[in-house]
């Protein structure tokens, strides 16, 4: 029997689509299918390590982090709901992370 080896980026590629690769807990939705969102989707989870590792958080998911509460931070809720606990934590971390609290909806700060 004729043996290759299997390529490291093949096993990469698998274990992303397999699921086994990074988690996609505490991820932010940004609503990517959206160009300019009219509103607000709640948080599902809370900030994961991607962006909460400080030195070792990812820069790309922290810069859409940035660039989204920046950009829509003060719309309303699509839902028209005040902001939950979950929401409450992405835009601290948006604040911590340096963010102006201005962009965030009085509703969505922390006390």
């Amino acid at each position: 029997m004729n043996r290759r080896p299997v390529p490291f980026a093949v096993l990469l590629l698998l274990a992303a689509l397999s699921g086994c690769g990074a988690s996609d807990d505490g991820s932010l939705d940004a609503q990517a299918g959206a160009a300019a969102p009219t509103c607000l989707v709640h948080q599902s989870k809370a900030p994961g390590s991607r962006y909460t590792a400080g030195e070792h958080a990812d820069t790309g998911s922290v810069l859409e982090l940035m660039r989204y509460y920046t950009a829509n931070g003060t719309k309303d809720f699509c839902d028209g709901r005040p902001a939950t606990g979950t929401d409450r934590r992405w835009t601290e971390l948006y604040t911590a992370l340096g963010g102006d609290r201005a962009h965030v909806a009085a509703g969505a700060r922390t006390p």
